[in-house]
């Protein structure tokens, strides 16, 4: 069978598509986006997590034929401007520059902010968790006003396992995600509010 979805902003077209097939499956083998993991195949650890029509989903519980139609995002199409960019040809390696920037590490810029404080908080440890930890941790993210409390941000991460951590690091990047990505919203807000900086 044929499958028509778009994939973070851009319509793509699975071909040969059996029934059995997970979404996982074709985002990885098929699309050529290898961000969601596949690790456990029963929706237990979470590092195939991605957005489907805005709710993040395990996609290796996901039928292929149920997202027809429908609109997926992945970790890949959380760096900037890439869900929210239609036509053109698709970037299918977004992982950031490996360059070093001046000796300081690797280079950040294009990244989602949840991806960049994941890196800057020292939350990625082997990686393989990491995808669905982001994608989740920027869903609890864009559900608050505020920067969320550990209970919460507990709460929201408890589908997604990583074995290589204590969560501490992982608690620390969702933290200063939050806070960035509120302090900015409210400095967005202060501009355009009457009698705000704008005016």
């Amino acid at each position: 069978m044929r499958v028509n979805v778009h994939v973070n902003g851009e319509p793509m077209v699975a071909d040969d598509v059996w029934e059995g097939e997970s979404l996982l499956y074709v985002l990885r083998e098929r699309l050529g986006l290898p961000g969601a993991k596949n690790a456990c195949e029963q929706g237990e650890c979470g590092s195939c997590t991605v957005y489907l029509d805005g709710i993040t989903v395990c996609a290796c519980l996901v039928a292929a034929g149920q997202a027809e139609g429908r609109e997926v995002v992945t970790v890949e199409g959380l760096s900037e401007g890439r869900a929210r960019r239609r036509g053109g040809a698709h970037d299918r390696n977004p992982r950031p520059d490996p360059d070093v920037d001046g000796g300081a590490g690797p280079r950040l810029d294009g990244l989602d902010e949840v991806q960049r404080c994941f890196v800057e908080a020292g939350a990625v440890q082997c990686g393989f968790c990491t995808p669905g930890l982001v994608v989740q941790a920027h869903s609890l993210i864009a559900s608050t006003s505020r920067v969320p409390e550990d209970a919460e941000i507990r709460e929201a991460l408890a589908g997604n396992l990583c074995r290589c951590t204590g969560y501490e690091k992982i608690l620390d990047a969702v933290r200063l995600a939050a806070a960035r990505v509120h302090a900015r919203a409210a400095a967005e807000d202060a501009r355009t509010v009457p009698g705000g900086a704008d005016d």
